[in-house]
């Protein structure tokens, strides 16, 4: 069954009023708290979240301007994403908040009268409609891990985490790719354990494979968006494939990332 974009942007909706909820508590200190991403404080997370924001309303509204910009950005010297991170450090915590709510309500009216023939171009390959706005509530919830983590308090759940699993099942080939490695012809099947204790699957019928994942579909999350190393979760794999896409997986586009090392999250 398709999902359908109105049930995506209340999805989206719902991930960012609580990782709002904790920004709305924060002073201009508690902005500059470190997060588990080297030299990245909770300001660099949020102003990172409000930049493609942006970029992303660009690209769904008007995808001929957002090509030239992205050809302009392309020529620049150096890392784009540190010199977005730097830019938004010339602001307060506050300002920031404001621009993150400012481009993402703009961003999510952009979605809502979006026309779903067209594919919206990106950084990466081009995508529909709704796959780039399930990237972009991955996006939310994997920087706002890091920003829960930063201040050790828990992520609340919410209905968004299931397009957070589903972006990081259909990301399996982009994660071979990313590394070098050729995509596997054998599929892998996974039976997930949602917040509310009921079963989330993909995959193939348990008899037409050997590789198989289980366990907390939370765990599944945080391994794909490289926030906790596969050996911090409670996760089983079985089958070569399966076990080698754990330790490689990544649901965003893009070079492979350096993740979490082991130990750094500790269960329980």
């Amino acid at each position: 069954m398709a999902v359908l974009i109105p049930d995506l942007c209340l999805d989206l909706v719902a991930e960012s009023a609580v990782l709002e909820s904790v920004l709305e508590l924060l002073g201009q200190a508690g902005w500059q708290t470190p997060t588990p991403a080297d030299g990245w404080s909770i300001q660099d997370q949020i102003s990172h979240l409000a930049y493609f924001d942006h970029a992303v309303t660009t690209a769904v509204t008007d995808p001929d301007r957002f090509r030239v910009e992205l050809a302009e950005t392309r020529k620049l010297p150096g890392n784009s994403i540190d010199a977005i991170v730097t830019a938004g450090r010339s602001h307060s915590g506050g300002q920031i908040l404001e621009q993150f709510r400012a481009a993402r309500s703009t961003m999510i009216e952009a979605f809502e009268h979006a026309d779903l023939s067209v594919r919206v171009p990106w950084y990466g390959p081009a995508m529909s409609v709704a796959s780039a706005l399930t990237a972009r509530i991955m996006e939310t919830w994997a920087h706002g891990q890091d920003v829960f983590d930063a201040l050790d308090v828990a992520h609340p759940p919410t209905v968004a985490l299931r397009q957070v699993a589903h972006i990081g099942v259909r990301a399996l080939p982009n994660s071979f790719t990313s590394h070098g490695r050729p995509v596997p012809l054998d599929e892998v099947r996974l039976e997930l354990t949602g917040p509310d204790g009921d079963q989330w699957i993909w995959g193939p019928e348990p008899d037409r494979t050997d590789n198989l994942i289980t366990g907390p579909s939370l765990d599944f999350c945080l391994i794909v968006t490289q926030r906790r190393h596969v050996d911090d979760t409670d996760i089983v794999m079985s089958g070569p494939v399966a076990t080698e896409w754990m330790s490689i997986a990544q649901a965003f586009a893009g070079p492979a990332g350096s993740g979490r090392r082991p130990g750094q999250f500790p269960k329980g």
